[in-house]
C-alpha cells in the first residue's frame, strides 16, 4: 500500500488510528498493540499477500534468536561461545535471505560469465522492504549480543519490525527508540497536537511526492530511456532532473513516515536533513538517508576496525563500507561503481582533511553537488553502458546542440562538434520552464529550512495554515489522480 494512494490516505489510516486509540481509551492495552501489529501486516500484505509468510518467518526466526541470545546472562565462557554462535547464525540466516530474494540473479549473471555457463536466471521478484526489516533486525540480535536490549514479548517485537510508518523504507529503526515509546502511557492517548502536526509532515511530503517528484520525473525517464541520442545539455538536464526527483521523492517519503509516526505518537528518527546544502562528501552522508549512514557505521565500519589500526586501515574500512552501502542499494554493477566512488571520495575528503587543507563553503558546496549529480547516473542508468554514454554527453565528449538563441552571438562553424539546433526530447516542448523549475529547485533544497527543523516544536496549527494545508491536501489529490507513482526507495 502506498502512502500516496486514496485507499490508504481515505481508508486505511483514518481506521487504523479510530481503532487504535479507542481501544486504548478502554484501556484494551494489548488489543490496542495487537491491532496496530495486525494493521500493519496488512499494510505489507496489501502489496503481495504471498510474501506474508516471509516477513512472519523472518520476525519469528530473528525473535526465537534474540530470546535466546538476551536470555543468557552468564558471563562464562561456554556462555559467551553459545551466545557468539547464536548471532553467527542469526546474521547467517539474515544475509542468506536477503541474498537469494535480491542477489541470486545478479551472482547466476557473474557465475555464467566467469565459469561460461549459460545458467537460467531465476528471475526472483523482490519482496518491499526486505533490505530494510533485514538491517533492522541485525541490529536487534548484534545490539542483543552487546546486551544492550531487554526481554520482550513476540507481539512488541513483532511491532518493532512491521510497524507501518518504517516498514517498507525506512527509516532503519533501533528497538531502544522504538520499543519504550509503545509501552510509554501518555503515548497511548489520543493527541490532538500531534495529530494536527503529523497531519502537515504529512500533506509536506505529499506535496514534495506528488507535486514536485513526479511531475519532473517524466523528464528524466524521458533522458534516461533513449541516453544514446542526448545532447550534451539535454544530459545535464536529464541527470539535474533525476537528482531532484530522488530527493523530492526520499524527502517527501521521510516527511510522510515522520508524521503518520506522530499521529500514533511515535516520534520516528530523522532520515533527511537537506542533504543539498552539504558542503562536503562527509557532511552529505551526514544528510542523506540519516539512519542508513548510522547503521553502516555502527554494524559494518566500526566492526571492520573503523579508525584504529592506522590512516591505510581506516581509508580501508570506509571504503568498503560505502562499497557495502551501495550493494545494498541494488544487484547491479552500476550500485557498486556508485558506491565505490562515494568511497573513494570519502578517502580522499578524510586525507585532505588530516592535511589540513579547507575550501570555503561555496566551493565544497558545488564541488559536493556535481560529484552526488555524477555518481546518480550510476545509480539511475540501467546499465552501465548507458551511464558512461550519460557521462560522455555531459563532459562534451559527444556532440553539443545548443539552441536557436545562441545563434546571433556565436559563430558554431568554428567548431566541428558544435552546431545551432532545435532541442528535443525532454526540452523540445518548452526550453524555458524546466530550466527554471530546476533553478526554483536548487534554491528550494540549498536555502529553505529543513522539514524536521520547522514542524519539530511546532504546537499546532491556526485557522489560517489549517485552511491553506487544506488546499495542499486538494492539490496533492488532483496530481494523484493525473499521475501516482511509487517510491524510488521502494526498488532498493
Amino acid at each position: 500500500m502506498l502512502f500516496n494512494s486514496f485507499v490508504f490516505l481515505l481508508a486505511f489510516l483514518p481506521v487504523t488510528l479510530l481503532v487504535y486509540f479507542y481501544l486504548n481509551s478502554k484501556r484494551l492495552l494489548l488489543g490496542a498493540k495487537a491491532w496496530l501489529c495486525f494493521a500493519s501486516i496488512f499494510f505489507y500484505s496489501y502489496w503481495d499477500v504471498k510474501y506474508l509468510p516471509l516477513i512472519l518467518s523472518s520476525i519469528m526466526v530473528n525473535f526465537i534468536i534474540g530470546s535466546a541470545i538476551s536470555a543468557k546472562t552468564e558471563n562464562e565462557k561456554s556462555v559467551r561461545l553459545q551466545k557468539k554462535a547464536m548471532l553467527i547464525i542469526g546474521i547467517v540466516f539474515n544475509v542468506a535471505l536477503l541474498g537469494y530474494f535480491k542477489y541470486v540473479d545478479f551472482f547466476i549473471q557473474i557465475a555464467n560469465v566467469v565459469l561460461s555457463n549459460q545458467m537460467a536466471l531465476l528471475h526472483v521478484v523482490l519482496p518491499i522492504g526486505i533490505s530494510f526489516f533485514t538491517f533492522q533486525q541485525i541490529a536487534y540480535l548484534v545490539d542483543s549480543y552487546k546486551g544492550e536490549t531487554k526481554e520482550y514479548d513476540f507481539l512488541t517485537y513483532s511491532l518493532f519490525v512491521t510497524f507501518f510508518p518504517q516498514l517498507i523504507a525506512g527509516p532503519i529503526v533501533h528497538h531502544k527508540e522504538m520499543m519504550p515509546q509503545f509501552e510509554t502511557k501518555r503515548n497511548r492517548l489520543l493527541s490532538y497536537r500531534n495529530i494536527a502536526v503529523g497531519m502537515m509532515v504529512l500533506i509536506t511530503g505529499l506535496i514534495k511526492k506528488v507535486v514536485i517528484a513526479d511531475n519532473i520525473s517524466r523528464y528524466a525517464n524521458i533522458g534516461y530511456n533513449d541516453v544514446a541520442v542526448l545532447s550534451m545539455s539535454e544530459a545535464w538536464f536529464t541527470s539535474l532532473t533525476y537528482t531532484f526527483q530522488l530527493y523530492f521523492d526520499f524527502s517527501g517519503y521521510s516527511d510522510m513516515a515522520i508524521g503518520i509516526g506522530l499521529m500514533f505518537n511515535i516520534k520516528l528518527p530523522q532520515n533527511f536533513n537537506s542533504p543539498y546544502k552539504a558542503v562536503n562528501i562527509q557532511d552529505f552522508w551526514h544528510r542523506w538517508h540519516m539512519t542508513l549512514s548510522r547503521w553502516l557505521k555502527d554494524y559494518i565500519y566500526i566492526p571492520l576496525g573503523g579508525n584504529r589500526g592506522g590512516r591505510v586501515k581506516t581509508c580501508l574500512n570506509l571504503f568498503l563500507t560505502f562499497l557495502i552501502g551501495g550493494f545494498w542499494h541494488g544487484a547491479g554493477w552500476t550500485f557498486v561503481i556508485w558506491g565505490a566512488m562515494h568511497g573513494v571520495a570519502i578517502v580522499i575528503h578524510r586525507l585532505w582533511s588530516k592535511l589540513g587543507f579547507r575550501l570555503n563553503r561555496f566551493s565544497g558546496w558545488l564541488i559536493t553537488f556535481l560529484f552526488v549529480n555524477f555518481t546518480w547516473v550510476f545509480f539511475r542508468a540501467k546499465s552501465f553502458g548507458d551511464a558512461v554514454e550519460m557521462i560522455k554527453s555531459m563532459l562534451g565528449l559527444k556532440k553539443i546542440v545548443l539552441p536557436q538563441a545562441f545563434a546571433s552571438f556565436i559563430d558554431v562553424s568554428k567548431y566541428t562538434d558544435v552546431s545551432i539546433g532545435k532541442w528535443t526530447g525532454i526540452l523540445s516542448s518548452n526550453p524555458t520552464s524546466l530550466p527554471i523549475t530546476l533553478l526554483g529547485l536548487l534554491l528550494f533544497s540549498g536555502f529553505t529550512i529543513n522539514s524536521w527543523d520547522y514542524y519539530k516544536n511546532k504546537k499546532s496549527a491556526n485557522v489560517v495554515e489549517a485552511l491553506v494545508y487544506m488546499v495542499l491536501m486538494l492539490v496533492c489529490f488532483h496530481n494523484m489522480m493525473i499521475n501516482s507513482s511509487d517510491f524510488l526507495y521502494f526498488n532498493f
